[in-house]
This record gives C-alpha cells, structure tokens and sequence, in this order.
C-alpha cells in the first residue's frame, strides 16, 4: 500500500498550478527561514537526504494533505529532531532549551552558505554492481512499488510506473540506493538508468497516449521485459 504523498496520476487532486518565471523562490519570509534551517540541521550529521524525505512521507496523512510544502519540511525536521534527541517535546512546545548540554558540535556561519549550497550533496559512488541493462533495452518495472528491503519503506519507484514497461535512453552511473540509505542500512550504490515509458503505459486514458514520461530508476526496481 503507498503513502499519500505517492500522489502521480492520481485523480481529485486538482491541478499543479505555477506561478510562471516570475514567481519568486520564496512566497512567503518564513518559507526561506524553512528551508535555511532544515539546511542547517542537515549539517549536525545526524542523518542522509533519503531519511529526510522518508520523514516527510511518514508524516500523519491527515497532516500531510493540509499541510503546505514547508510546513511539511518543518513537521518532519521536527520529527527527525526529537527522535535523535537534539531537541526535547517540551523544547519543541516552550521553544526554550530545557538548560541541557548542548549536543549540537557543527555549525555552519553565513560565510559558509554560499560554499556549502555550491558543493551540494552529490550521490553517486563506485558500485561493484555490474550494469545490466543498455540504451535501447526493453524494460519492466517491478509490481508492486515497493522497497524490498524494509517493509512501508522508502522508494523512489513511484506506484504510477510499477509493473510498466519502457526502454532505456541511458545510463547516469551508480549512485547511492535510497531504499537502504534511507533506513540506515548502508549507501548500496548501484546502477541508475533514464528508462522513458509511453504515457498510454502509465494512464488509462492519457490525453496523448505516445508522450513520454522518462524515470530516473535504480537497477533493483527493473526486470528485462
């Protein structure tokens, strides 16, 4: 069973709605202060960019559907916080230390920003895997989408595309597999691949059946067709 931010395809949703080129990155002051300290957190060491999206799809569907894209960046940093005790439930509540010793130990200063946002958190890694599917290759992906390792846990094979068939385009290397990275079971990189799929094989009544949705998918979710 998917979690409700797996949203792809689904019907009464609405539509996505863009603001255009000019819509500013942040609508909103307080969406700035979201993503600065989340960044900020990210930086105490404590845990990967997959068990931070894990925390966001974890959180209460009641929460996750009202709430908007910060605040679910915010409800779930606050989850990881608590749970790897930096901070405390009456702090979260008070927002005042508790007078506890601090166990934060890495910071990072404004002058840091610009060299740490430019450096980024690049993924992919030397794999031992070998590559089992080239450019032109008839693909399927595994049904359902689901990770294989932890049960209702984090994937980056959406459920739109499980079971569908599609054609590699491409190769992007080896690159840490959220699946494991996500549930603290090691980075597991393997073999990425670009695999295009007909949009009349993902929908039952696409507007223009022979469009193309390209996936970027790991090898564990793809089986020769």
């Amino acid at each position: 069973m998917t979690r409700v931010h797996d949203m792809g395809g689904r019907f009464g949703d609405g539509p996505v709605v863009s603001g255009g080129e000019n819509e500013p990155v942040f609508v909103e002051d307080w969406h700035a202060r979201a993503c600065a300290v989340t960044v900020a957190a990210g930086m105490l060491g404590q845990w990967n960019i997959d068990i931070g999206r894990h925390a966001r799809e974890c959180l209460a569907p009641k929460d996750y559907a009202r709430f908007s894209y910060y605040e679910k960046w915010l409800a779930a940093l606050a989850d990881l916080l608590v749970e790897k005790n930096l901070l405390t439930l009456d702090e979260l509540r008070s927002g005042q230390p508790d007078g506890g010793e601090a166990t934060a130990t890495k910071t990072v200063s404004r002058d840091m920003v610009g060299d740490v946002l430019a450096r980024g958190g690049p993924v992919d890694r030397p794999s031992n895997i070998a590559r089992q599917f080239g450019p032109g290759d008839q693909v399927k992906t595994l049904r359902p989408g689901a990770n294989r390792l932890v049960d209702g846990g984090h994937t980056r094979l959406p459920a739109y595309a499980a079971g569908a068939r599609g054609r590699i385009v491409r190769c992007h290397g080896t690159h840490v597999f959220p699946d494991s990275n996500a549930h603290g079971l090691g980075e597991a990189p393997e073999p990425v691949y670009a695999v295009a799929f007909a949009a009349g094989a993902l929908w039952a009544a696409p507007e223009n059946p022979r469009d193309e949705v390209v996936l970027d998918l790991w090898q564990s979710y793809l089986v020769p067709a």
